[in-house]
């Protein structure tokens, strides 16, 4: 029991293991904030462009039913199927923006790493004539003792 124990404490301290335990959290904050932006901004923005109606509310009656009904809750409380689209088109708008939301993050990380790198060194200076390496001060090729021009 003991060396399983200590298998899984040593499973558990993997720094990959912590780090998707970390991003699991932290996703689940920023999905939660990115729901309340379509759900609290977006949605009702839309809402108001196409004229109050309620996109997550759209709805049609599966089956012969001559009742026409307000809402996807009095349709259930009726006993009638129902074909959510309306459900359907949020979740693929949330989807969507959540998808833009984690590139534009993704990308902006991305930008600060590039500035982070270092420049990358120069090429180093080749003799003229046997083509290796030299030092920038050097006046003779120290491999086939060249007389160098001046850089």
């Amino acid at each position: 029991m003991r060396k399983i124990s200590k298998e899984f404490k040593e499973f558990i301290m993997r720094g990959n293991v912590l780090d998707l335990a970390v991003g699991v959290v932290i996703g689940g904050a920023f999905g939660k904030i990115v729901s309340s932006l379509v759900n609290d901004i977006i949605m009702p923005l839309i809402s108001l462009l196409t004229g109050g109606i309620n996109m997550s509310g759209l709805f049609i009656t599966l089956g012969k039913s001559d009742i026409t009904f307000a809402s996807v809750d009095a349709a259930k409380e009726a006993g009638v199927a129902t074909l959510n689209y309306g459900m359907f088109l949020q979740a693929v708008i949330d989807f969507l923006i959540i998808s833009l939301a984690i590139f534009l993050f993704v990308k902006a990380i991305n930008s600060l790493r590039r500035k982070q790198e270092p420049a990358p060194a120069p090429a180093p200076r080749l003799c003229e004539y046997c083509r290796q390496p030299v030092a920038d001060d050097a006046t003779r090729c120290p491999h086939c003792t060249s007389q160098l021009g001046s850089k």
